[in-house]
Protein backbone atom coordinates (compact mmCIF):
# COMPACT_ATOMS: atom_id res chain seq x y z
CA UNK A 1 0.00 0.00 0.00
CA UNK A 2 2.76 2.49 0.90
CA UNK A 3 4.41 2.20 -2.51
CA UNK A 4 1.06 2.89 -4.17
CA UNK A 5 0.43 5.96 -2.05
CA UNK A 6 3.98 7.17 -2.63
CA UNK A 7 3.53 6.92 -6.39
CA UNK A 8 0.27 8.87 -6.14
CA UNK A 9 1.65 11.52 -3.78
CA UNK A 10 4.77 12.39 -5.72
CA UNK A 11 3.05 14.04 -8.72
CA UNK A 12 0.50 15.75 -6.45
CA UNK A 13 3.27 17.68 -4.69
CA UNK A 14 4.01 19.45 -8.00
CA UNK A 15 1.79 21.80 -9.98
CA UNK A 16 -1.09 20.21 -11.86
CA UNK A 17 -1.95 20.35 -15.56
CA UNK A 18 -4.15 23.47 -15.54
CA UNK A 19 -3.08 27.03 -16.27
CA UNK A 20 -4.12 29.18 -13.30
CA UNK A 21 -5.98 32.48 -13.44
CA UNK A 22 -6.27 34.96 -10.56
CA UNK A 23 -9.25 37.12 -9.69
CA UNK A 24 -10.26 39.69 -7.08
CA UNK A 25 -13.22 38.89 -4.83
CA UNK A 26 -13.59 42.58 -3.99
CA UNK A 27 -15.41 43.02 -7.29
CA UNK A 28 -18.22 40.97 -5.69
CA UNK A 29 -18.00 42.92 -2.42
CA UNK A 30 -15.74 40.59 -0.43
CA UNK A 31 -12.04 41.42 0.07
CA UNK A 32 -10.03 38.43 -1.02
CA UNK A 33 -8.74 36.44 -3.97
CA UNK A 34 -9.87 33.61 -6.19
CA UNK A 35 -7.70 31.26 -8.24
CA UNK A 36 -9.20 29.09 -10.96
CA UNK A 37 -8.25 26.82 -13.80
CA UNK A 38 -8.47 28.54 -17.19
CA UNK A 39 -11.82 26.90 -17.93
CA UNK A 40 -14.13 24.14 -16.74
CA UNK A 41 -17.73 23.43 -15.82
CA UNK A 42 -19.07 22.00 -12.54
CA UNK A 43 -15.67 22.36 -10.89
CA UNK A 44 -15.02 21.55 -7.24
CA UNK A 45 -14.49 24.56 -4.99
CA UNK A 46 -12.36 25.09 -1.89
CA UNK A 47 -12.70 28.17 0.33
CA UNK A 48 -9.67 28.79 2.54
CA UNK A 49 -9.19 30.66 5.81
CA UNK A 50 -5.81 32.23 6.67
CA UNK A 51 -3.95 32.09 9.96
CA UNK A 52 -3.35 34.74 12.61
CA UNK A 53 -1.48 37.91 11.56
CA UNK A 54 -1.23 36.70 7.99
CA UNK A 55 -3.13 37.40 4.81
CA UNK A 56 -3.97 35.35 1.78
CA UNK A 57 -0.78 36.49 0.01
CA UNK A 58 1.14 34.20 2.38
CA UNK A 59 -0.71 31.16 1.00
CA UNK A 60 -0.60 32.00 -2.68
CA UNK A 61 1.53 28.99 -3.62
CA UNK A 62 -0.87 26.60 -1.90
CA UNK A 63 -3.98 28.22 -3.38
CA UNK A 64 -2.50 28.25 -6.88
CA UNK A 65 -1.44 24.64 -6.45
CA UNK A 66 -5.01 23.50 -5.81
CA UNK A 67 -6.26 25.56 -8.75
CA UNK A 68 -3.70 23.91 -11.02
CA UNK A 69 -5.31 20.57 -10.15
CA UNK A 70 -8.75 21.73 -11.25
CA UNK A 71 -10.24 23.40 -8.17
CA UNK A 72 -11.75 26.84 -7.87
CA UNK A 73 -9.99 28.19 -4.77
CA UNK A 74 -11.03 31.35 -2.97
CA UNK A 75 -9.92 33.04 0.25
CA UNK A 76 -11.26 36.09 2.09
CA UNK A 77 -8.56 38.55 3.12
CA UNK A 78 -10.10 39.87 6.33
CA UNK A 79 -9.52 39.67 10.11
CA UNK A 80 -5.78 40.20 9.70
CA UNK A 81 -5.19 42.21 12.87
CA UNK A 82 -3.82 41.09 16.24
CA UNK A 83 -7.28 40.58 17.78
CA UNK A 84 -9.38 38.98 15.04
CA UNK A 85 -12.97 37.77 15.22
CA UNK A 86 -13.13 34.08 14.39
CA UNK A 87 -16.88 34.34 13.93
CA UNK A 88 -16.48 37.14 11.40
CA UNK A 89 -13.86 35.17 9.48
CA UNK A 90 -16.26 32.19 9.39
CA UNK A 91 -18.97 34.50 8.03
CA UNK A 92 -16.58 35.74 5.36
CA UNK A 93 -15.77 32.14 4.41
CA UNK A 94 -19.48 31.49 3.86
CA UNK A 95 -19.88 34.72 1.89
CA UNK A 96 -16.96 33.66 -0.29
CA UNK A 97 -18.59 30.27 -0.82
CA UNK A 98 -21.79 32.01 -1.92
CA UNK A 99 -19.84 34.15 -4.39
CA UNK A 100 -18.14 31.15 -5.93
CA UNK A 101 -21.39 29.25 -6.38
CA UNK A 102 -23.59 32.19 -7.36
CA UNK A 103 -21.46 34.60 -9.43
CA UNK A 104 -20.30 34.08 -13.01
CA UNK A 105 -16.62 33.30 -13.12
CA UNK A 106 -14.31 33.81 -16.06
CA UNK A 107 -16.94 35.28 -18.41
CA UNK A 108 -19.04 32.15 -18.10
CA UNK A 109 -16.34 29.64 -19.08
CA UNK A 110 -16.13 28.50 -15.44
CA UNK A 111 -18.75 27.14 -13.10
CA UNK A 112 -18.75 25.54 -9.65
CA UNK A 113 -20.75 22.44 -8.84
CA UNK A 114 -23.04 23.30 -5.88
CA UNK A 115 -22.37 19.94 -4.19
CA UNK A 116 -18.59 19.80 -4.69
CA UNK A 117 -17.64 22.23 -1.97
CA UNK A 118 -15.02 22.12 0.78
CA UNK A 119 -13.88 24.43 3.55
CA UNK A 120 -10.23 24.56 4.54
CA UNK A 121 -7.90 26.71 6.57
CA UNK A 122 -4.68 27.10 8.49
CA UNK A 123 -4.34 27.94 12.18
CA UNK A 124 -7.25 30.13 13.27
CA UNK A 125 -8.52 29.86 9.68
CA UNK A 126 -8.94 26.12 10.20
CA UNK A 127 -11.04 26.81 13.29
CA UNK A 128 -13.06 29.39 11.38
CA UNK A 129 -13.66 26.78 8.67
CA UNK A 130 -15.13 24.45 11.31
CA UNK A 131 -17.36 27.26 12.61
CA UNK A 132 -18.52 27.89 9.04
CA UNK A 133 -19.11 24.18 8.35
CA UNK A 134 -21.42 24.04 11.38
CA UNK A 135 -23.59 26.66 9.65
CA UNK A 136 -23.62 25.31 6.10
CA UNK A 137 -23.24 21.77 4.74
CA UNK A 138 -20.16 21.12 2.61
CA UNK A 139 -18.61 17.96 1.20
CA UNK A 140 -15.37 17.91 3.20
CA UNK A 141 -13.14 19.93 5.50
CA UNK A 142 -9.37 20.29 5.71
CA UNK A 143 -7.83 21.71 8.88
CA UNK A 144 -4.12 22.48 8.66
CA UNK A 145 -2.53 23.00 12.08
CA UNK A 146 -5.82 24.12 13.65
CA UNK A 147 -5.51 26.62 16.49
CA UNK A 148 -8.01 27.34 19.28
CA UNK A 149 -10.84 29.70 18.38
CA UNK A 150 -13.86 31.32 20.01
CA UNK A 151 -16.25 29.55 19.85
CA UNK A 152 -14.10 26.43 20.22
CA UNK A 153 -14.05 24.34 17.05
CA UNK A 154 -14.03 21.13 19.09
CA UNK A 155 -17.33 22.15 20.70
CA UNK A 156 -18.91 22.21 17.22
CA UNK A 157 -17.20 19.09 15.88
CA UNK A 158 -19.80 16.67 17.35
CA UNK A 159 -22.35 18.25 14.98
CA UNK A 160 -20.27 17.56 11.88
CA UNK A 161 -20.68 14.27 10.04
CA UNK A 162 -18.68 15.35 6.98
CA UNK A 163 -15.24 13.83 6.35
CA UNK A 164 -12.26 15.80 7.63
CA UNK A 165 -8.51 15.73 7.15
CA UNK A 166 -6.61 17.29 10.04
CA UNK A 167 -2.89 17.89 9.56
CA UNK A 168 -0.33 19.00 12.10
CA UNK A 169 3.40 19.41 12.36
CA UNK A 170 4.74 16.52 14.42
CA UNK A 171 6.78 18.91 16.56
CA UNK A 172 3.81 21.10 17.46
CA UNK A 173 0.84 18.75 17.72
CA UNK A 174 0.88 18.92 21.53
CA UNK A 175 1.71 22.62 21.77
CA UNK A 176 -0.54 25.10 23.55
CA UNK A 177 -1.40 26.77 20.22
CA UNK A 178 -2.70 23.53 18.66
CA UNK A 179 -6.09 21.89 19.13
CA UNK A 180 -5.65 19.25 16.43
CA UNK A 181 -6.03 16.33 18.87
CA UNK A 182 -9.22 17.47 20.67
CA UNK A 183 -10.73 18.52 17.34
CA UNK A 184 -10.13 15.08 15.83
CA UNK A 185 -11.38 13.35 18.99
CA UNK A 186 -14.64 15.31 18.96
CA UNK A 187 -15.38 14.99 15.23
CA UNK A 188 -18.63 13.12 14.54
CA UNK A 189 -17.79 12.01 11.00
CA UNK A 190 -14.73 10.32 9.55
CA UNK A 191 -11.78 12.38 10.72
CA UNK A 192 -8.18 11.54 9.92
CA UNK A 193 -5.44 13.19 11.96
CA UNK A 194 -1.94 13.02 10.50
CA UNK A 195 1.28 14.46 11.86
CA UNK A 196 3.94 15.46 9.33
CA UNK A 197 7.45 14.35 10.22
CA UNK A 198 9.88 17.22 10.82
CA UNK A 199 7.24 19.89 10.21
CA UNK A 200 6.16 22.86 12.30
CA UNK A 201 2.63 24.21 12.35
CA UNK A 202 3.58 27.46 10.61
CA UNK A 203 5.78 25.86 7.94
CA UNK A 204 3.29 26.43 5.10
CA UNK A 205 3.13 30.21 5.62
CA UNK A 206 5.04 31.83 2.76
CA UNK A 207 7.30 34.85 3.01
CA UNK A 208 8.15 37.16 5.90
CA UNK A 209 5.44 37.88 8.42
CA UNK A 210 4.70 39.59 11.71
CA UNK A 211 4.80 36.25 13.49
CA UNK A 212 8.59 36.35 13.24
CA UNK A 213 8.54 38.73 16.20
CA UNK A 214 7.14 35.87 18.27
CA UNK A 215 9.90 33.47 17.28
CA UNK A 216 7.89 31.58 14.67
CA UNK A 217 10.12 29.70 12.26
CA UNK A 218 10.62 30.23 8.56
CA UNK A 219 8.73 28.85 5.58
CA UNK A 220 9.40 25.12 5.16
CA UNK A 221 9.48 24.11 1.52
CA UNK A 222 9.22 20.38 2.28
CA UNK A 223 6.29 20.92 4.62
CA UNK A 224 4.44 23.01 2.06
CA UNK A 225 4.97 20.41 -0.68
CA UNK A 226 3.77 17.60 1.56
CA UNK A 227 0.67 19.51 2.69
CA UNK A 228 -0.23 20.47 -0.87
CA UNK A 229 0.07 16.89 -2.05
CA UNK A 230 -1.97 15.47 0.83
CA UNK A 231 -4.84 17.93 0.60
CA UNK A 232 -4.97 17.71 -3.20
CA UNK A 233 -5.26 13.92 -3.14
CA UNK A 234 -7.77 14.01 -0.30
CA UNK A 235 -10.03 16.54 -2.02
CA UNK A 236 -9.82 14.87 -5.42
CA UNK A 237 -11.31 11.83 -3.74
CA UNK A 238 -13.81 13.49 -1.42
CA UNK A 239 -15.19 16.09 -3.85
CA UNK A 240 -14.86 14.30 -7.19
CA UNK A 241 -15.10 10.71 -6.02
CA UNK A 242 -11.96 9.77 -7.96
CA UNK A 243 -11.26 6.30 -6.57
CA UNK A 244 -7.66 6.54 -7.70
CA UNK A 245 -7.07 8.84 -4.74
CA UNK A 246 -9.05 6.84 -2.16
CA UNK A 247 -5.87 5.99 -0.18
CA UNK A 248 -5.64 9.63 0.92
CA UNK A 249 -8.90 9.11 2.85
CA UNK A 250 -7.94 5.65 4.12
CA UNK A 251 -6.80 5.69 7.77
CA UNK A 252 -4.99 2.38 7.18
CA UNK A 253 -2.86 3.81 4.35
CA UNK A 254 0.83 4.22 5.10
CA UNK A 255 1.65 7.67 3.72
CA UNK A 256 5.37 8.49 3.59
CA UNK A 257 6.71 10.96 6.17
CA UNK A 258 3.40 11.12 8.06
CA UNK A 259 2.11 9.43 11.18
CA UNK A 260 -1.56 8.62 11.73
CA UNK A 261 -2.48 9.86 15.22
CA UNK A 262 -5.15 8.27 17.40
CA UNK A 263 -6.73 11.29 19.14
CA UNK A 264 -8.20 9.07 21.84
CA UNK A 265 -4.93 7.44 22.87
CA UNK A 266 -3.86 8.12 26.49
CA UNK A 267 -1.60 11.16 26.86
CA UNK A 268 0.07 13.18 29.55
CA UNK A 269 -2.14 15.66 31.33
CA UNK A 270 -2.78 18.49 28.91
CA UNK A 271 -1.93 22.08 29.56
CA UNK A 272 -4.59 24.73 28.88
CA UNK A 273 -4.73 25.59 25.18
CA UNK A 274 -4.05 29.22 24.25
CA UNK A 275 -4.74 30.27 20.68
CA UNK A 276 -1.95 32.21 19.03
CA UNK A 277 -4.54 34.84 18.19
CA UNK A 278 -5.07 35.37 21.93
CA UNK A 279 -1.43 36.23 22.60
CA UNK A 280 -1.99 39.90 21.88
CA UNK A 281 -4.65 40.26 24.55
CA UNK A 282 -2.49 38.39 27.05
CA UNK A 283 0.48 40.65 26.36
CA UNK A 284 -1.60 43.73 26.96
CA UNK A 285 -2.54 42.66 30.50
Amino acid sequence: MSASVKSLLSPLTSRGPHRVLRGNLAIAGQPGVVFTPESGQNLPCVVFGHGWLTGVSHYRGTLEHLASWGFVVAAPDTERGPIPSHLNLATDLLTTLDICTGVRLGDGVLSVHPERLALAGHGMGAGAAVIAAAQRPVGALVAIAPAPTAPAAESLAPQLSIPALILSGAADIDSVSSNAIPLAAAWAGDAQLRALDGASNTGIVEGRRALGAFGVGKYEHKTARAVRGLITGYLLYQLLGDKKYQPFADPDAQIPHTQLIDPNAPREEEKPKVGIGQLASLLRK
